[in-house]
């Protein structure tokens, strides 16, 4: 703000894990190098990595450069991409959103495309962002779950109706990553780790908006709730 740097979380957020998961949400600041990330995760029980209105940087999966305008974070980059797969190896609970999706599937080795809505055979997946907010994250789309999958299992159904605001999506999925949803038009809207010790999941919409009033997003936070409380009753691990 101004001249001031903050480093900030949204509070739909926070009142998912807070409300939702039954947890104690604390921000992990965005350091990069300066972040001793096996020391840190020693101490927390689970992970969940937000949305936000910045893209990975494309160098990271070989991409083109981006178009001037594009919003980065190069600080949030450094630290997410090689905590990503400590996380998983630690055997934590990894729950990741949209932006979050997005890291987790370069820190596998995935690529991204950086605009969907102009590749041929995908539809526009941004949000109208001159519409109210409830509107913007408003149901957009049906996802097709994977039959016999984990978010199938979850939710108790094949389809599911979700909100869509995303302009970048998967374009290779990373080494690992078993896809757990697609949207009418193909793109991947969520993937699983494979041989994840915990839950390991990336969504690409955004369960946590008003996840109250939506019986399978309450159940998506319950369950990582259950699985943070699981970890921290096996207790701390050697990383």
């Amino acid at each position: 703000m101004g001249h001031h740097y903050f480093h900030c979380v949204g509070e739909k957020y926070i009142a998912a894990v807070a409300e939702g998961a039954q947890a104690v949400p604390v921000l992990i600041p965005s350091l990069g190098d300066g972040l001793e990330a096996r020391e840190l995760l020693a101490d927390f029980d689970g992970i969940l990595l937000t949305g936000s209105p910045s893209n990975v940087a494309p160098h990271y999966y070989g991409g083109a450069a981006s178009e001037p305008g594009t919003l980065h974070d190069a600080h949030r980059d450094a630290t997410t991409l090689p905590m990503i797969p400590r996380v998983i190896e630690a055997g934590l609970p990894l729950l990741a959103i949209c932006r979050g999706f997005q890291e987790m599937n370069v820190a596998f080795g995935g690529t991204l495309w950086q605009k969907l809505h102009e590749v041929q055979g995908y539809r526009n997946h941004r949000e109208d962002i001159e519409a109210p907010l409830d509107e913007q994250y408003g149901p957009a789309h049906e996802v097709e779950l994977t039959p016999g999958g984990w978010l199938e299992r979850l939710a108790g159904e094949r389809h599911l109706k979700v909100n869509s605001l995303h302009s970048q999506g998967v374009q290779t999925l990373g080494r690992g990553l078993v896809v757990e949803a697609r949207a009418p038009d193909g793109v991947i809207e969520a993937f699983r780790v494979a041989d994840a010790p915990s839950l390991a999941l990336g969504v690409q919409w955004h369960p946590e908006w008003k996840f109250q009033d939506n019986p399978f997003s309450r159940a998506l936070f319950a369950a990582f709730g259950e699985a943070a409380r699981e970890r921290a009753r096996r207790g701390k691990v050697s990383l």
